[in-house]
């Protein structure tokens, strides 16, 4: 069992910087991907990173990709997602989720968080 619990977001300027944390119970944290997911007003969720369970592999979405990064720190059950460069585009609720394998789709994750609104303004 692993319970995300997100935090971190608010309200930035375009070209700011939010890093993201994303805190999970359990003895078995490090067992699992991390997924980043954001849902936009009027959007679906959608994928937006994943780190492995030792943090030594990661990806991201093409939106996301030279602006985000993901990392873990397994002591401390947290993983990290630091957004640099924001747009308004990104604005939505970012969520985390775990799954026992590498997936960028929504329904491979079991455990979710209950998402940090993330806003950019122009």
């Amino acid at each position: 069992q692993v319970q995300p619990v997100e935090s971190g977001g608010g309200l930035v300027q375009a070209g700011g910087s939010l890093r993201l944390s994303c805190a999970a119970s359990g003895r078995t944290f490090s067992s699992y991907y991390i997924g980043w997911f954001r849902q936009a007003p009027g959007k679906g969720r959608e994928f937006v990173a994943v780190i492995s369970q030792n943090g030594d592999y990661t990806n991201y979405a093409d939106s996301a990709k030279g602006r985000f990064t993901a990392s873990r720190d397994n002591i401390r059950n947290t993983v990290y997602l630091q957004m640099n460069s924001l747009k308004p585009e990104d604005t939505a609720i970012y969520f985390c989720a775990a799954a026992d394998h590498y997936s960028e789709m929504v329904g491979q994750y079991v455990y979710w968080g209950q998402g940090t609104q993330v806003t950019v303004s122009s």
